[in-house]
């Protein structure tokens, strides 16, 4: 695939890594570096539900599920309308925070602050 897909409608972007076709089905996949976590993170369930939204939206075919690619492990994740109204919906909230002034930060991962690079501007920072 050469050219990212968009749907407009939510101004919405993105290039998955590979779009393979099973049972006339158009199925995303996205691949990771490194080794599978237990689950996939939510970060990337929610990128893998944006790939399945522009799947669908662009070739008129809704994906069943779409596959996060691990170097040890492959996840199979349903693309259910549940995971679709929520993906629209943290789509929505990060529209929103855009025109903020201040927008909290997540800190649930220290190891993941702790190599951002706005750490020493940061001050929400737990590194």
């Amino acid at each position: 695939m050469e050219k990212p897909l968009f749907y407009p409608a939510l101004e919405l972007t993105g290039k998955p890594d590979y779009l393979v076709e099973k049972n006339g089905q158009i199925i995303p996949v996205e691949v990771k570096s490194g080794r599978a976590p237990e689950a996939p993170y939510d970060s990337h369930i929610y990128q893998l539900a944006a790939y399945c939204l522009l799947v669908e939206k662009t070739y008129g075919k809704r994906p069943p599920y779409g596959i996060i690619h691990y170097e040890n492990r492959d996840f199979a994740v349903d693309y259910t309308h549940e995971l679709e109204t929520a993906l629209i919906d943290l789509l929505g909230d990060m529209k929103v925070d855009e025109h903020k002034h201040d927008v909290a930060r997540s800190h649930e991962q220290a190891g993941r602050c702790a190599k951002c690079g706005f750490k020493n501007i940061c001050d929400q920072s737990l590194a």
